[in-house]
């Protein structure tokens, strides 16, 4: 399928051939018939991406700091690759699309095939979207008024922050596409609507709304409401602009009566004059997007809604209250449109989105107004692409790669190529990340169907880097179709899953390693080195800097993350393990705070081993990201060994002349090491790079972890 993106780092906005999405728990899969173009929002994406290194760095100060503090943390080299990383990753553009259910994925019983819908889906031939971000068209709206819906929310919820009433003068200052929807629904409520723009022709258009309409470079804009309002102000102003100036804020203020009301949709200069403000008491507001639900995990990706009695408008709700609107006649979107295009000719639009004069722009997509049945018998086979000039010399004995984040992009894929291992197929539930990273490495196969993947007989093994939840059953899939197994951190959430996993490894004969890498960091190696065949009962304190996460990402979600103690504390225990020799035997786990049993991002475990060895690992996320992020201290026969953030290790007790240090490189968390490793031992055979008995070890030492928070007390691993 085609779909538009954004390429942030050469500027160039494109027509990307991906595979169709796969269809998720609790999701929908929509052929598009039609997307609208949010010329305003768009034009400073595209305009982001075309500005040299230079200007983006002036766009975003506060994301300089950050590169700053991380090249003093993790060094120089790993900050420039990690930020052209994030340059070298396309932005899909489109927020506003109308088509056809042609697929629904488990948990969706509000949907079926056939179900003319909207999403906030992208502008791509088709779309996978959660439930809780469709809503389904109404008879009487066509496609090309209902792609107005998600935009229309926008305005929608400025709106219900401003809470109108009958009667009331509501200004809004900014008379694009948001602008005009926001000043229609404002009439429909009973208000009397003033508009401010530059541009007559937009002046023109609320004018035909029956809006009263004001070119706030002819007329002062303040005087202007003064006049109208008989010197009172108007009740609320919605600023719906977008430019860098302060002065749009310093207008709304002056222009608004007594303890006023304004809500701000769009993108202005906020440098505030405290004595606007003071003097009149007037309340200041910034609207988040949609509505409620807008960035909540729970509600946009598990599709938890909020009971309608304490919420009453939601985003979906917001989305059918427009569409509801268009129906009834009380919303024209029609006279908005500025012009239809075809997908395949999209440059029209953005070749050049200087000229200012579009409100609002249509794509048409092919096929549009059926879904024909050689479609669908064809369909699963739109789930993978090959990607040209991309063979394998030898493809007898390749591998898949599962997910195609983040990690994926900056860890994974980097130590794979320099080891050479022979990748025919990089899998994502999108389909654009996967294809983006197999045009990068050289990839044959770019899906979105692991099955595909994992069925083929060419493929000897599987690494799975997608999110937490998914890894267990990923792995139990690619375990029974007779693969070898390299799944990240961590191997499973529950109990349940571990015991699958054991069954189908026994069953099966074929191995699973986990992505412990810092065990084959070249400081752990010299460490287990130092420490010789039997040092005998050690001391060891593991501290991780780990960083603050807020409470609504994924990660600390415990049925899609499992936590930050089950998801990355479990690295160290597997050092730990690797350095004493030796296995758990009892946790204890302490958290910081009142609620200490809900803590996992402020906590202490201790971990007692066979051999008397004693773990002590501090997992804290309320340290300064300018200190190191990880260290670990090594106490035993009157040595100790210092290792900073797998940069530098020292040695106390050593014969080493003066100086402690006894290895110094640049950071290196063996991520490499790890798969030159695994690579050599999928072809030529030979032991497992980690014992498995003590990866079951180390996954039932994170749970008891968090038994041990529960019940606060020490835990015994069987």
């Amino acid at each position: 399928m085609k779909q538009i993106i954004q390429d942030l780092k050469s500027g160039k906005t494109i027509l990307e051939e991906v595979p169709v999405p796969r269809v998720g728990s609790g999701k929908v899969l929509i052929k598009t018939h039609r997307s609208l173009v949010s010329l305003g929002t768009e034009k400073m994406l595209v305009s982001f991406g075309q500005a040299n290194l230079l200007d983006k760095a002036r766009q975003q100060p506060e994301k300089v700091k950050e590169v700053l503090n991380k090249m003093k943390t993790d060094g120089i080299q790993p900050t420039v690759e990690a930020v052209f990383r994030k340059l070298g990753t396309p932005l899909p553009l489109g927020y506003s699309q109308a088509g056809e259910v042609v697929e629904v994925g488990a948990g969706v019983t509000e949907f079926k095939k056939g179900d003319r819908v909207i999403s906030n889906g992208n502008h791509a031939e088709y779309v996978a979207v959660p439930k809780n971000l469709v809503a389904r068209i109404p008879d009487g709206v066509s496609y090309d008024e209902a792609a107005f819906t998600v935009v229309g929310a926008i305005g929608l919820q400025g709106i219900r922050l401003v809470k109108p009433t009958m009667g009331e003068t509501v200004a809004v200052i900014g008379l694009g596409l948001i602008g005009l929807i926001t000043a229609q629904l404002l009439k429909a409520n009973g208000c009397k609507v003033v508009g401010y723009d530059l541009d007559e022709d937009k002046l023109k258009r609320a004018e035909g709304f029956g809006i009263t309409a004001v070119n706030s470079v002819k007329q002062d804009p303040v005087r202007f409401m003064d006049s109208f309002t008989e010197q009172i102000g108007c009740d609320a102003v919605i600023i719906t602009a977008s430019t860098k100036s302060n002065a749009v804020i310093k207008q709304a203020a002056n222009m608004s009566r007594k303890r006023g009301r304004i809500i701000l949709v769009g993108v202005i200069g906020l440098e505030l004059d405290r004595a606007d403000f003071y003097e009149k008491e007037i309340s200041f507001q910034v609207s988040c997007s949609y509505g409620p639900g807008r960035y909540d995990y729970d509600y946009e990706q598990q599709g938890i809604d909020y009971p309608l009695p304490y919420v009453r408008w939601t985003e979906k709700r917001n989305f059918e209250t427009i569409l509801e609107s268009i129906r009834s006649g009380l919303l024209d979107v029609s006279s908005l449109i500025t012009e239809h295009v075809m997908l395949k000719d999209y440059l029209d639009i953005y070749g050049d989105m200087s000229n200012g004069k579009s409100i609002a722009s249509l794509i048409e997509y092919p096929e549009s107004e059926t879904y024909s049945e050689d479609e669908k018998k064809d369909f699963d086979n739109k789930r993978t692409i090959t990607i040209a000039d991309s063979e394998l010399k030898d493809s007898s004995r390749t591998i898949a790669v599962v997910g195609a984040g983040n990690f994926t992009q900056a860890m994974i894929l980097p130590a794979l190529k320099k080891s050479n291992a022979p990748i025919k197929y990089i899998v994502s539930s999108g389909g654009l990340s996967s294809t983006t990273l197999a045009k990068k490495y050289g990839i044959p196969k770019s899906t979105t169907d692991l099955k595909t993947a994992i069925g083929d007989p060419e493929v000897y093994g599987v690494v799975i880097t997608t999110q937490h939840n998914l890894h267990a059953e990923m792995t139990r899939m690619a375990l029974e179709a007779g693969k070898h197994v390299f799944v990240e951190k961590p191997l499973a959430l529950k109990c349940e899953e571990l015991d699958v996993i054991i069954k189908a490894v026994e069953e099966t004969e074929k191995t699973v390693t986990v992505g412990f890498n810092r065990r084959f960091s070249p400081h752990s190696e010299k460490m287990k080195s130092l420490l010789g065949d039997q040092p005998g009962p050690m001391n060891i304190i593991a501290t991780m800097n780990a960083g603050y996460i807020p409470p609504d990402v994924w990660v600390h979600n415990l049925e899609s993350g499992g936590g930050r103690i089950i998801g990355e504390a479990c690295h160290y225990v597997d050092l730990i393990t690797f350095l004493t020799g030796s296995k758990v035997v009892e946790v204890s786990m302490m958290g910081m705070g009142i609620n200490p049993e809900e803590n996992t991002d402020n906590a202490s475990i201790h971990l007692k081993y066979q051999n008397g060895s004693v773990g002590v690992i501090n997992y804290f996320a309320n340290g300064n990201k300018s200190y190191s992020k990880e260290r670990l201290e090594v106490y035993y026969q009157e040595k100790n060994l210092i290792l900073d953030n797998f940069r530098r290790l020292d040695g106390y007790g050593y014969k080493s002349g003066l100086s402690s240090k006894i290895l110094k490189t640049k950071q290196d968390k063996g991520h490499i090491r790890q798969f030159q490793l695994l690579t050599e031992r999928w072809n030529s055979g030979g032991e497992v790079l980690i014992p498995f008995d003590e990866i079951v070890n180390t996954t039932k030492a994170t749970f008891a972890a968090i038994e041990s928070l529960k019940i606060k007390k020490t835990v015994t691993i069987s």
